[in-house]
């Protein structure tokens, strides 16, 4: 049975990647092979001119969201499916100056649910990491990459995507452009009858509206299977006659119990939240992006969407980015919100986040990994004595915030199981680790 605990980072834009192989999974356990033996380079996926029939990646096929294969293909989305881009634009990169240590590789810790200590090291290959960036007081302390991803190659993003947005969204609300209290319905009359209609852009951003909409990946009648087809994530079958694009599907969704009565991470909220977004200020939700915080960090890299077949940006996890530009939006949030020289996100925005929502409400859907946390804007909170928070993508992808510590960690990964919950135990206790080790051993 699949728990709220694994269900809780699953997002539509690679959900659907392991659902035959997480299926076989439940009932033979087959034995997936490791980091090294996983290595893509090794594998020589796509390599080749042309590489190999039993080489090539596609998206047509479903392998492109098939393990091993998603070892090459998070690192390479824009050769597989139709993508839009968010301009860095022409100032020159902001700095991030570099003071890199020799003593992270040893740092130790005890994954959750273990009594053998592992190392920061270990981790890194337990957790099919393809490259992790590590701040310490604004510097690049730790560095490295694996595999296809480089330090200028983007990479799927997943869910860390919709973080984006909702501090786009409460940015919108300090400003007084959006009322968070407002019903959805109102803003996009188009979905004035579906769930969303009654439910207000609060609860979409802390994501305890009532609706039904499953993400059970092993459920074929799951409404995330109409969701990613529909959005162009996964391949449609021959003769086709569902919802074409994101925003036809939101229109499809019907309410399941009350709004504001628990959490319940469902992706579909980023993809209305992102339309609310666009209503309001008449600029796709990959513009926002670009305008408002991408071309103001001195981003080294464009980044880019994946879209569906009309150009619309998948809000709840398209984006690519390159990784220090992934560590810049967290160093952003560190600081305040505010960045290369400017205030970017309003202080009051990054406060709101920092106190967390409804640990009540959070604690309703039962996340074993992690206990204490809520939701708000978009971010994970921990409410741990360090005031950690975090954007969360599934297989891997991840921003962290450590404010006492004056760390970020960026990191992307494409572990073969998508529910954070697979990589909770060997990452969560890592972080905290090291920010402990950093505190301790200033440099």
């Amino acid at each position: 049975m699949i728990t709220a605990s694994m269900k809780h980072a699953l997002s539509a834009a690679a959900l659907v990647a392991f659902a035959t192989p997480l299926a076989q999974a439940q009932t033979a356990a087959p034995k997936l092979p490791d980091a090294v033996a996983s290595d893509p380079v090794t594998l020589g996926w796509m390599v080749g001119s042309p590489p190999p029939p039993d080489k090539v990646v596609r998206f047509a096929d479903g392998s492109s969201y098939r393990f091993p294969q998603t070892r090459w293909s998070f690192s390479n989305f824009r050769q597989l499916v139709p993508t839009k881009a968010v301009p860095r634009g022409s100032a020159p990169p902001s700095v991030l100056p570099r003071a890199e240590r020799d003593d992270i590789d040893a740092v130790t810790f005890t994954p959750l649910g273990a009594s053998q200590p592992m190392t920061w090291a270990q981790s890194l290959a337990a957790n099919y990491t393809d490259g992790i960036v590590v701040l310490h007081k604004g510097r690049i302390v730790y560095e490295r990459y694996f595999g296809v991803l480089k330090p200028e190659t983007p990479h799927i993003a997943m869910s860390v995507t919709k973080s984006f947005f909702g501090t786009i969204a409460a940015t919108l609300i300090a400003e007084g452009k959006l009322d968070e209290n407002a019903k959805v319905g109102q803003l996009v009359p188009e979905l004035a009858a579906t769930a969303f209609g009654d439910a207000t852009v609060r609860q979409l951003l802390d994501m305890t509206t009532g609706l039904k909409y499953s993400e059970n990946y092993a459920d074929p009648n799951a409404e995330i299977w109409a969701h990613v087809r529909a959005g162009n994530v996964l391949p449609r079958p021959p003769g086709y006659q569902g919802p074409g694009t994101f925003y036809e599907f939101l229109q499809t969704v019907q309410k399941e119990g009350e709004h504001g009565q628990a959490f319940a991470y469902k992706t579909v909220n980023t993809d209305a939240l992102g339309w609310v977004i666009r209503r309001i200020t008449g600029k796709s939700i990959g513009e926002n992006l670009a305008e408002r915080i991408w071309s103001r960090i001195g981003a080294e890299q464009d980044a880019y969407f994946t879209v569906d077949t009309v150009g619309n940006e998948f809000a709840g996890g398209g984006l690519n980015a390159a990784l220090r530009d992934m560590a810049r939006i967290g160093e952003m949030m560190r600081n305040d919100g505010r960045f290369n020289g400017q205030q970017i996100v309003p202080k009051a925005v990054v406060d709101d986040i920092r106190r967390g929502g409804d640990k009540a409400l959070f604690a309703k859907a039962g996340y074993a990994t992690l206990p204490g946390w809520s939701y708000r804007d978009m971010w994970w909170v921990s409410h741990n004595e360090h005031g950690a928070f975090s954007a969360r993508g599934i297989h891997g992808q991840l921003i962290y915030v450590d404010p006492k510590a004056e760390m970020v960690i960026a990191r992307f990964a494409s572990h073969p199981m998508a529910a954070n919950a697979a990589l909770d135990p060997t990452s969560l206790p890592a972080y905290h680790a090291l920010a402990k080790h950093l505190l301790a051993n200033p440099r």
